[in-house]
């Protein structure tokens, strides 16, 4: 058996640490993200997972993680836990602490890379997508889905909630006894059965369909063509530009069970192409509109001296929470900011405080969310995703926080309680918005 690879741990902005392994020393770098099934730590006891290792490491340095919550990495709170953007910082993390610039990222049977390609298109040198779906929950515009009662089977397969059995993921192994004492004891040492139903729950609420049409860089879709995603990752391919496309045979979900054979070779050469780097002015972000209420009222009751320092503390919070939650300011609009975030989450709660914190002042300021293409100029963006954000924060009441959909189905399965709004008609932007208020 192989040897195994020495558990290092990079370290987040928020000074929690993240277990990671890097394999091989092929000439590609891999970035996996994959299900909270098994921790790194015992990836090197499964023969099966060993084997897929070790095929990888002939081709490629890959690159394997414990995100935050998980094996060996630090807990971290429940609501983060479960926010797809907090895994996307993970990823991000990681490559960093490797010292890798730019990565192929490979999903299995996770979205994960989607998000991050969409973000970070100059971090990404292509994306391998297996048995991967943006959204398993059916809607009226997505019979793709899954029914209610095929979820529930999925949330509560076991005695214990949230536990997933070898049946869902490995049903060729159902009957080998050391595979399913390995695997349940992996799922064991990686996540409690609490939190694993809480994350599973979460994981049905996501839709990234929005994100698809987003991803420019070369894209593989692979599926085993009897799973029970093959239709949804058929999707992905359909609506991902450029997508190859490929299945192999089987059922399982995950990769290194039945024969992998098929999907590592058809892996391998999908990345010994040349891939055309994707432009980099053109990202995915989350853009985040404040304004203030009443203002020249306000400016006209205090006079000017008085309204300057009011403005230069208004200024001064905005700016303070900013840095807290990451943001990045674009300008300032004369009565509120523009700014931009890597993630939905942190650009709500950094909307909330400065609400909260200008309130403390006596100041009352509206806000608007929405994630989509921006194109960046400089410091500067623009794009139909930029006036989208400011529509939206003309919806909200003074002291409310309004976010699209788009940034609702991004929060999914979190702690931030949303309110639906019911559709709305943005100025100068086509179609109906389903638009949603901040509860907190």
């Amino acid at each position: 058996m192989a040897t195994p690879a020495e558990t290092r741990f990079a370290e987040t902005a928020d000074g929690h640490s993240i277990a990671y392994q890097v394999i091989g020393d092929g000439p590609i770098d891999v970035l996996v993200s994959r299900p909270t099934l098994f921790p790194v730590d015992l990836m090197w006891d499964e023969p099966h997972l060993v084997h897929f290792l070790d095929r990888l490491s002939s081709f490629c340095r890959h690159i394997w993680f414990d995100p935050l919550g998980t094996g060996a990495s630090d807990h971290v709170e429940h609501g983060d836990a479960r926010l797809i953007e907090v895994l996307t910082d993970n990823m991000r993390t990681v490559l960093d602490a490797a010292g890798v610039s730019r990565a192929v990222l490979l999903g299995l049977s996770v979205p994960s890379p989607l998000l991050f390609a969409a973000m970070h298109p100059e971090r990404t040198t292509a994306a391998i997508l297996f048995n991967a779906s943006a959204r398993f929950r059916r809607a009226h515009d997505y019979p793709e889905g899954w029914d209610e009662d095929v979820i529930g089977a999925a949330r509560a397969p076991s005695a214990r909630p949230g536990v997933a059995g070898v049946e869902q993921v490995a049903p060729s192994l159902a009957d080998d006894s050391r595979f399913r004492r390995w695997f349940e004891r992996a799922q064991r040492l990686t996540i409690a059965p609490s939190e694993a139903a809480w994350r599973m729950a979460a994981t049905f609420e996501i839709d990234l369909r929005d994100v698809l049409a987003l991803v420019q860089v070369p894209t593989l879709v692979l599926y085993r063509r009897d799973a029970r995603v093959a239709v949804q990752s058929r999707y992905l391919a359909d609506h991902i530009e450029r997508a190859e496309c490929a299945d192999v045979p089987g059922a399982d979900l995950l990769p290194f069970t039945s024969d992998p054979e098929p999907a590592l070779e058809r892996i391998e050469r999908f990345l010994t192409g040349q891939f055309t780097p994707p432009p980099v002015d053109r990202v995915l972000a989350t853009i985040l509109f404040t304004d203030l209420v009443e203002s020249t009222q306000r400016a006209e009751q205090l006079g000017d001296r008085r309204w300057r320092e009011l403005l230069a503390s208004h200024d001064a919070v905005v700016r303070d929470e900013l840095g807290r939650f990451r943001g990045r300011e674009v300008k300032f609009t004369g009565d509120g900011f523009l700014t931009t975030f890597d993630g939905p989450a942190r650009a709500i709660r950094c909307a909330c405080a400065i609400r909260d914190g200008l309130a403390a002042l006596g100041l009352e300021v509206r806000a608007g969310v929405h994630t989509g293409e921006v194109e960046r100029h400089g410091d500067d963006v623009t794009g139909i995703a930029v006036h989208i954000a400011q529509r939206v924060m003309t919806i909200a009441d003074p002291g409310q926080v309004v976010v699209s959909r788009t940034v609702a189905d991004l929060v999914a399965g979190s702690d931030i309680e949303l309110r639906d709004l019911g559709e709305h008609a943005l100025k100068g932007v086509s179609g109906p918005w389903r638009l949603f208020g901040v509860s907190s």
